[in-house]
């Protein structure tokens, strides 16, 4: 049988094998965009490169060449030669608005260059190659204070993407009938706040390690829910906060199976004998099949980085039941996650 490729349906093979290989270069393209902030300088209208590179402090030349690459990914739009307006995609890149501009900072960093240029180690010890790289697991790096920076970079991140999921699952859920709701490892509580001022008669404890909560103030207080939202510090490995419900957004995921295990053991302590208690985990559910899912690429990050992994919903459901609950619900949003539902088995 002749199993050779016709040299069309080659071409086509050969050009999807670069868009593969040559991803680091767009990645890194991305982050000298970010960066230097080009999206927000041509935010209010089409400019040539020669003013952008001035106004930016770097050479024209050069930038046009990235900015080139990134136009013919769909970022910026080169409509006459060496000038460039912003694309709808590109619009998501401005700073201090709803969109991609912290998360990108992130994906994006050297700091992630570093860690999975390391993936072979990774699959062959089965341990997080950020392991390797940092000399500890990669919370406890982002927490010493020489490490500042790249732990605001992502803190700021986790809270960009906590504003885009926040709408989708107050669309999605009613979270009435909850008087204490504890966000486990809320970073600086976008979700829980976002819940709070849909809910005025809730009340909500943010949890996290001290570091992470000495910067959710700010946010707390803008968003009027100071009254009604307390902080607490600790190990969740240990211990949680007393409540009668519990939410984790993407806090599962960062963990395997035992220590994921352990989490929710200490929440379904808490929970034991309330009524309507449950917890909600906020995380992706991996789908069968070969179609495209951002849970898929997300799950590689969880390899590289801390050791966890993403799900599909049998996943879950036999983890929580291990835990001592009931998977009741998986409830799609318009956002990359779903709303897992359990109760008390």
């Amino acid at each position: 049988m002749d199993t050779t490729v016709d040299a069309p349906r080659e071409a086509q093979a050969v050009q999807q094998l670069f868009q593969i290989a040559t991803g680091y270069m767009a990645s890194s393209a991305l982050q000298t965009a970010l960066k230097l902030q080009i999206p927000d300088r041509v935010a209010a209208g089409t400019r040539g490169v020669d003013e952008l590179a001035r106004d930016a402090g770097v050479a024209a030349d050069a930038l046009y060449r990235i900015m080139r690459a990134l136009a013919s990914l769909g970022v910026f739009d080169e409509r006459q030669p060496r000038t460039f307006d912003l694309t709808d995609v590109g619009r998501l890149l401005k700073k201090g608005q709803p969109g991609f501009y912290d998360m990108g900072l992130w994906i994006t960093s050297p700091f992630h260059f570093r860690v999975y240029a390391e993936m072979l180690h990774a699959v062959t010890t089965g341990t997080p190659a950020a392991e390797k790289v940092t000399g500890m697991p990669v919370f406890e790096y982002l927490a010493k204070p020489e490490n500042e920076e790249l732990s605001e970079i992502f803190n700021n991140a986790m809270t960009g993407f906590s504003a885009d999921v926040a709408p989708a699952v107050l669309d999605a859920y009613d979270f009435a009938g909850i008087d204490v709701l504890v966000d486990v490892a809320g970073g600086h509580g976008k979700v829980l706040t976002s819940i709070l001022q849909r809910y005025s008669g809730m009340r909500g404890i943010l949890f996290d390690v001290p570091h992470v909560i000495a910067g959710a103030a700010p946010l707390i207080e803008a968003a009027g829910v100071k009254d009604r939202c307390a902080t607490v510090s600790g190990d969740f490995f240990k211990e949680v906060p007393e409540g009668n419900a519990y939410i984790m957004k993407h806090i599962i995921h960062d963990w395997d199976d035992a220590r994921a295990r352990t989490i929710l053991r200490n929440v379904r302590g808490k929970l034991q004998g309330t009524p309507n208690g449950r917890v909600l985990l906020l995380e992706a559910v991996l789908q069968p099949g070969n179609a495209p899912d951002l849970g898929k690429l997300i799950d590689i990050e969880m390899l590289m980085m801390p050791g966890g992994r993403e799900r599909s919903e049998s996943e879950f459901r036999a983890l929580l039941a291990s835990a001592g609950f009931e998977l009741t619900r998986v409830i799609p949003t318009r956002s990359p996650l779903s709303i897992i539902e359990a109760r008390v088995a």
